[in-house]
């Protein structure tokens, strides 16, 4: 292999959200490997440099909030530049060989030219790929897992590439405090602990709406799945979230064996995810920790595409994703969402004896 003349550091940029984030994993397993020596820099948004912090295998995080740097600009125009200036000299600073940029935006590439970085590979997007040396042109995430369109960009560098899982991780503090949580709640190491994402999650911002199965079918399940396993349940939401979990809440038999978790950090959220024995969400944050960290899950699609951002890399065996076939699905193509014309019934027709029998099916395992 052409190892690109030993490059010592790279910096990978990624500033969408938890999954996205999530995706790009394999692909800093796969520079790890091939560049064991190498120290791997990560820029992201505020939000998910949280979950990127705890990686081992990252050696410094860059946070990118687009809404600050808006801030500055709009105080004043030399107070803007100022804060790119100081953002640039803080790359600069680490002398870095490599850019692994997936951001698919133009100012990241022209970022990772300004700090110095030489080489700069990435996906090219309706031609935002300006400042890229080597690039590889998409018209959007379609016919495969977003986590292989990452990867491809290693092939410019003609690095062997080997399949591997995504990976999440929580700090020691965050495993203490879900530990004794769990002890001052009684929940026991023999405990079926079962964890429930039943929110939209960020990405979809005022359409969420559209991920979620209803309500009423979440509060069902969880009464079934207290009986029949008499499970302990987790449920997990944003904390913009927490009056729809309630909603959900106050739908239920009895709130025994309940928990609900709409206000803890995402370290804490992925520490409380690895105590579960399964995971059952929509297409959420959570749901990914959860896929991440080797649960068994029984995810829930509807407009989106679960070859392109389900599981990965699929396991039957530990993984069923429920969806319905029908002809207007996925109605989210090239990063646009289609308006819904059959009232979301991609969700809706997705039944509780549905989940119940894949949870069943897993649990025997």
């Amino acid at each position: 292999m052409n190892k690109e003349n030993e490059i010592r550091s790279f910096l990978v940029i990624n500033t969408f959200g938890i999954g996205d984030v999530l995706f790009s994993t394999p692909l800093v397993r796969n520079l790890h490997d091939n560049f064991p020596d190498a120290k791997i820099y990560y820029l992201c948004n505020k939000k998910t440099a949280a979950i990127i912090k705890t990686n081992p295998l990252i050696s410094k995080v860059f946070v990118y909030e687009r809404d600050e740097f808006v801030a500055e600009r709009k105080r004043s125009f030399f107070a803007g530049l100022g804060k790119y200036l100081r953002f640039i000299s803080g790359i600069r600073k680490e002398k870095i060989d490599c850019a692994i940029d997936l951001s698919l935006n133009t100012p990241f590439g022209l970022f990772a030219l300004l700090a110095g970085i030489r080489k700069r590979f990435g996906l090219d997007y309706k031609n935002r790929s300006l400042f890229l040396n080597r690039k590889i042109k998409i018209s959007g995430f379609l016919d495969k897992h977003v986590a292989d369109y990452y990867l491809d960009v290693l092939k410019l560098m003609n690095m062997p590439l080997r399949p591997c899982p995504m990976e999440v991780y929580s700090d020691p503090e965050s495993k203490s405090w879900a530990a004794e949580f769990f002890k001052k709640n009684g929940i026991e190491d023999g405990d079926l602990v079962i964890g429930i994402a039943p929110c939209g999650g960020d990405a979809f911002g005022k359409d969420a709406h559209i991920k979620r199965w209803p309500e009423e079918n979440f509060a069902v399940l969880i009464d079934r799945l207290r009986k029949e396993f008499n499970a302990k349940v987790l449920i997990f939401a944003g904390p913009k979230e927490k009056s729809d979990v309630f909603k959900i809440i106050n739908l239920l038999d009895s709130g025994d064996s309940i928990f609900e978790f709409s206000d803890r950090s995402l370290s804490e959220t992925v520490a409380l995810v690895g105590k579960c024995r399964l995971f059952i969400g929509n297409d959420t944050g959570p749901l990914r920790f959860a896929d991440a960290l080797n649960k068994k899950i029984v995810a829930l699609f509807g407009p989106v595409d679960e070859k392109v951002y389900g599981a990965y890399p699929l396991d039957g065996e530990r993984a069923r994703i429920l969806k319905k076939d029908l002809p207007c699905r996925p109605c989210y193509n090239k990063f646009r969402l289609s308006p819904c014309v059959r009232n979301f019934e991609c969700m809706k027709k997705i039944s509780v004896d549905e989940v119940m029998f894949a949870a069943r099916k897993l649990l025997a395992k």
